[in-house]
């Protein structure tokens, strides 16, 4: 697929060293947002992180200066509350390894944490994470109650450097269980399709910006969108240039991506 910077409509951001390091935001995002605005792109953002629910993603870029709405902000977390959804559609009990965030939004689809006969396990990141919670979920696992991750992220970016992600707890279980999880978030592209069905654009006229290639990059070719890497998170130069086929963009950070954009598409 060419890319074509005039076909542009919509953008597609991650989270996570795109738009911050833990707490701390990356460039002067009130004016990064500003400017897109300005442009006239649409924009969702679509993060694998499953430990907030969607209205603590609005307000930790409110703290940044930066307004959205929740329509704008999508997680895996979202998404695997949709795909248990669809197999129950009343709901019912689950037992996670995960945080607070998490079980806010299942419960949203009518499902409540309990260790009495689940419909599946779901793993993500947990910070509070126990061995008494791991062996829980090994033995359900083992007597064939479904194994679900929210996403497959070993790391995410912090300001001391990369720290275990839900990718860590989920390698844990599958070691423990011998089962593979089914995983929801990037690089499965049911998030981007979301974001797609709310931009109201098309695959070709949306560019998906990430920092991570297995995910973020692996994510949007497989939709067929065109991609931006920045190098502000977990890639550095070197293997961004080896990913195969390689993404159309490769810059420093979104500003970067909003500068280029702007000046490949010729708006002004």
């Amino acid at each position: 697929m060419m890319f074509d910077p005039e076909k542009i409509r919509a953008l597609i951001l991650d989270m996570d060293g795109v738009l911050w390091r833990g707490d701390e935001a990356i460039g002067d995002l009130p004016a990064i947002f500003t400017q897109i605005e300005r442009l006239g792109y649409g924009v969702v953002l679509a993060t694998n992180n499953a430990t907030k629910s969607i209205q603590q993603f609005v307000e930790k870029l409110a703290s940044f200066g930066v307004r959205i709405e929740p329509w704008q902000v999508i997680n895996s977390a979202q998404a695997t509350a949709h795909y248990l959804s669809q197999q129950h559609p009343t709901g019912g009990p689950v037992f996670i390894v995960g945080e607070k965030g998490l079980a806010e939004i299942l419960q949203e689809k009518g499902f409540y944490v309990s260790d009495e006969n689940p419909l599946a396990v779901i793993a993500a990141l947990d910070r509070g994470l126990n061995y008494e919670k791991l062996r829980k979920a090994t033995l359900f696992i083992r007597a064939g109650v479904p194994f679900i991750g929210t996403n497959p992220d070993r790391t995410f970016p912090t300001p001391e450097g990369q720290v275990p992600g839900a990718g860590s707890v989920l390698a844990l279980l599958e070691a423990a269980s011998e089962v593979a999880p089914l995983v929801i978030g990037k690089p499965n592209p049911v998030m981007y399709q979301f974001a797609l069905e709310r931009l109201g654009t098309s695959p070709e006229e949306t560019l998906i910006v990430g920092d991570r290639l297995e995910t973020d990059i692996a994510g949007s070719q497989q939709l067929g969108s065109p991609c931006a890497l920045v190098l502000s998170g977990v890639t550095n130069e070197e293997s961004a240039w080896e990913w195969e086929p390689a993404p159309d963009l490769i810059v420093a950070d979104l500003a970067n991506v909003i500068r280029e954009l702007k000046f490949l598409s010729g708006k002004k």
